[in-house]
C-alpha cells in the first residue's frame, strides 16, 4: 500500500499546486475533472460564490444505461459532451480547465477534447 499512498500524495501536492493558480470567477468558471478507476466526473465551479453550476459524471442515469464501462475513453467523451451541453445552456462559453493533478492525456485529454467540441473554450 506505500507506493499507492505516495503516488496520492504526490497527486494531492500537485492539485494544490494548481489550484493556488487557478480560480473560476462568474466569467471564466473553472472546469474541474475528477477520474477514479471505475467512473470520471466534471464540474464547472464558480469559486468566488462557492457554487457548482454544472456537472455532469459516468454515474448519471441517462450515461449508465448507454456505456459499458464508465472508466474508458468513450466514457470520458460521453461526459465532455454532456457538460459542454450543460454549460451552453447556462451561457457558459469560456472555462478554466482543472486538471486535479492528474496528467493532461487518456480520459483527461478525451473529456477536453469533447468538451471542445461542444463549444467551450480553454
Amino acid at each position: 500500500m506505500g507506493r499507492i499512498e505516495d503516488k496520492n500524495r504526490a497527486r494531492q501536492a500537485r492539485k494544490s499546486r494548481i489550484r493556488g493558480k487557478l480560480r473560476g470567477t462568474a466569467q471564466r468558471p473553472r472546469l474541474a475533472v475528477f477520474r477514479s478507476a471505475r467512473h470520471i466526473y466534471a464540474q464547472i465551479i464558480d469559486d468566488d460564490l462557492g457554487h457548482v453550476l454544472a456537472s455532469a459524471s459516468t454515474m448519471e442515469k441517462e450515461l449508465r444505461g448507454s456505456l459499458k464501462t464508465g472508466g474508458n475513453e468513450d466514457a470520458a467523451k460521453e461526459v465532455g459532451k454532456l457538460i459542454a451541453a450543460r454549460a451552453v445552456q447556462q451561457n457558459i462559453e469560456m472555462v478554466a480547465f482543472d486538471r486535479g493533478g492528474f496528467k493532461f492525456h487518456g480520459r483527461l485529454r478525451a473529456l477536453a477534447e469533447a468538451a471542445r467540441e461542444g463549444g467551450l473554450k480553454f
